[in-house]
């Protein structure tokens, strides 16, 4: 909403359309709250395509496959942030570059599973670091 607030706001101050919202949109006042539900739809549904859940299968012991996650995340660009109380490890994108194209939304939550890990976070983020633990964990 606020992206589309400052489009329409440099579009008149430029001039290319008149500042008059009626004018501006086909159903006038109308278009405000259509815009609004619209917005509210696609943000109630984005998490639920935009964000998985994944297991990566990596067998061994904690002490075998801790250098491989470790490695990955490394080769990936994330950085460890403080541990939490429950066990979920987090990482972040190192750069601020890559942080700023997520619009800071980079964070993936990893979790010791039975027969690996599992993580969590945008999917093809999650996607490409599940594939990349198996295939660094010798599978």
């Amino acid at each position: 909403m606020v992206i589309l607030a400052l489009i329409i706001t440099i579009l008149v101050v430029a001039k290319i359309v008149p500042g008059d919202i009626s004018l501006i949109f086909v159903n006038g006042y109308d278009s405000l709250w259509q815009i609004a539900l619209l917005m509210a739809v696609f943000a109630a549904i984005y998490p639920r395509l935009g964000y998985v859940r994944r297991q990566a299968l990596v067998p061994g012991s904690d002490e075998e496959i801790e250098p491989v996650l470790r490695r990955v995340m490394q080769a990936h660009g994330y950085v460890e942030e403080p541990a939490a109380k429950d066990g979920t490890r987090t990482f972040r994108k190192k750069s601020a570059g890559d942080r700023l194209t997520r619009l800071w939304e980079d964070r993936i939550s990893v979790s010791r599973c039975a027969m690996g890990f599992e993580l969590e976070g945008i999917g093809r983020d999650v996607t490409r670091l599940c594939n990349a633990l198996r295939d660094n964990s010798g599978l």
